[in-house]
């Protein structure tokens, strides 16, 4: 009787290493299995960690006012930490980049990132408003939804790269071309996973991504910029990195990657997608062109330290753009989960309450400009403070026509989007050469504001074809009147504006002060059987 040893010994060679090879196989197998179900333990552990407490949506059909304003609330208050950390901590930035920066650096580091913006819509083909708006869609599959998205930015961000040697020639860019290639493709990755993420209403995965972009953000532009001083490339790779970061916490934790599969994808639905994206492609262009197109025109005409003065001018309106984007996440939300019935008074209570923040808000900036822009403001960068006030009123619009954008993504008007967009950017354009060359960074900011009255007048005509909005003309244009008086005295009185400003201040609190309050009574009351 022959043992097992023996019979071992006594097999042929290749038997042997036959059966080696597939012990190695098997161990390997088992060791990337386990590695694997690590990996998604943990990633399910942090997930539920960060997640815990926070419920799937309920339906609100039927369920009362009550659930949707609690809704809105629970997730203004969780989007609340993210943008408040991203917006406050960056904005906190500004003293650090004005005494790290030169005017010039400043200006060059932002016609980068504003040229990357401008190229983003066309690099991801609009996926960044399609995946919010099909992913929260529950006859979709979200597999189809993350799938179609990845693989249309990955098709246009190839097709932009065979740009690269005419962005190469832009002598604006001052030879950083390849820093904007790498800019656009980690924030195409970052907005893909962000937006997923949100589809999914995971808010405080969303919302605690917002404070890690922010601390990497921070870490990174200390380490380029006093460590290495890398000036201009530091600038714009702290961003670069920190994305890219993102992206990949977000692919990991949310395991995004089981929402890829290209082979049994449904094509349809990335298909419906692109045709929802691409009327939007221009749209965000026009976007970019009522926002960041004064930046270029200064530059050209003036030079690219006013265009550093503009930079730095533009950061005190943040704090508008701060809390009107808390806002903004949870009410697309809100928005596109609404039912049809009473849609148009929880708009219309939404809308006030918006408005009346806004305004308020504003006005305490522009009686404040001065002084914020002493404390965040070094040297050169002071004089600043008077681009400030045209650009708080500007941003105010801006978050206006935005909310009533929210209205024309609800019923999928994006040639609505595109037409009032342009409108816009057209009267920007012909402002910004007409009123630079003549009056300097201030025809800027008041071609900015021109363009954002515009597309606000006529969409808040046209979309009470959709919802019929009960928006208070005689109150909005009080409150713009008061606002551009502040302006004005701040502008031209060198001494003996404060007193009229606070009581300026004052007189738009009161206005706005009572509608607020009683619009978050509303909102915090519960409805009684």
């Amino acid at each position: 009787m022959v043992g097992r040893g023996t019979r071992c010994a006594a097999w042929p060679a290749h038997e042997k290493r036959a059966a080696g090879n597939y012990r190695r196989r098997v161990n390997c197998r088992r060791y990337h299995d386990g590695r694997r179900l690590r990996t998604a333990w943990i990633s399910k552990a942090v997930l539920t960690c960060i997640t815990s407490g926070h419920n799937a949506p309920t339906n609100t059909q039927g369920g009362g006012d009550l659930d949707k304003y609690k809704k809105l609330i629970s997730n203004t208050l969780i989007f609340a930490i993210g943008t408040f950390s991203s917006k406050v901590l960056v904005f906190l930035l500004v003293p650090f980049y004005t005494r790290v920066l030169t005017t010039d650096q400043l200006g060059t580091g932002d016609l980068i990132v504003k040229t990357a913006n401008l190229i983003i819509p066309l690099a991801s083909i609009g996926m960044s408003n399609a995946i919010i708006r099909f992913g929260l869609d529950r006859a979709n599959d979200k597999r189809d939804v993350f799938t179609g998205a990845l693989t249309a930015i990955g098709s246009g961000y190839l097709i932009f790269l065979l740009l690269y040697p005419a962005l190469a020639r832009f002598h604006l860019l001052d030879g950083n071309a390849y820093l904007v290639y790498i800019y656009v493709l980690t924030a195409c990755l970052r907005s893909l996973c962000s937006q997923f993420v949100r589809a999914r209403q995971l808010v405080r995965l969303y919302a605690f991504d917002g404070v890690m972009a922010t601390a990497t953000v921070i870490l990174f532009n200390v380490v380029f910029l006093v460590v290495f001083k890398l000036g201009v490339t530091g600038y714009v790779l702290a961003t670069i990195l920190s994305d890219l970061l993102s992206a990949l916490f977000l692919f990991t934790i949310a395991n995004l990657r089981r929402y890829i599969r290209f082979f049994g994808c449904d094509w349809s639905v990335a298909a419906s997608m692109v045709r929802y994206a691409l009327p939007l492609i221009p749209t965000n262009i026009f976007w970019w062109i009522t926002n960041a197109s004064d930046a270029f025109f200064i530059a050209y005409y003036l030079g690219q330290g006013a265009n550093g003065l503009l930079t730095v001018a533009y950061k005190v309106p943040t704090i508008i753009n701060l809390l009107a984007g808390i806002f903004s996440d949870a009410w697309q939300l809100s928005a596109f989960t609404e039912d049809q019935q009473g849609r148009t008074r929880f708009f219309s209570n939404v809308f006030a309450s918006y408005q009346a923040l806004i305004f308020t808000s504003a006005s305490g900036l522009i009686l404040l400009c001065k002084w914020i822009n002493r404390i965040l403001a070094y040297g050169e960068y002071y004089e600043s403070w008077r681009f400030i006030p045209v650009l708080l009123l500007a941003t105010s619009f801006s978050c206006l026509v935005s909310f009533l954008g929210t209205i024309y993504m609800l019923e999928k008007k994006s040639f609505a989007t595109l037409v009032t967009t342009a409108l816009g950017a057209g009267i920007n354009i012909i402002l910004n050469m007409t009123l630079i060359p003549n009056f300097g960074v201030q025809g800027g900011v008041v071609a900015t504001l021109a363009g954002y009255l515009v597309v606000f007048t006529v969409r808040i005509i046209d979309t009470r074809r959709i919802v019929p909005l009960h928006w208070h003309p005689f109150k909005l244009l009080l409150n713009l009147a008061l606002l551009g008086v502040q302006t004005h005295i701040l502008l031209t009185f060198e001494t003996g504006w404060l007193l009229p400003e606070i009581g300026l201040c004052l007189v738009v609190t009161a206005l706005n002060f009572r509608l607020l309050l009683q619009n978050v009574q509303r909102l915090l009351m519960r409805r009684r059987s």
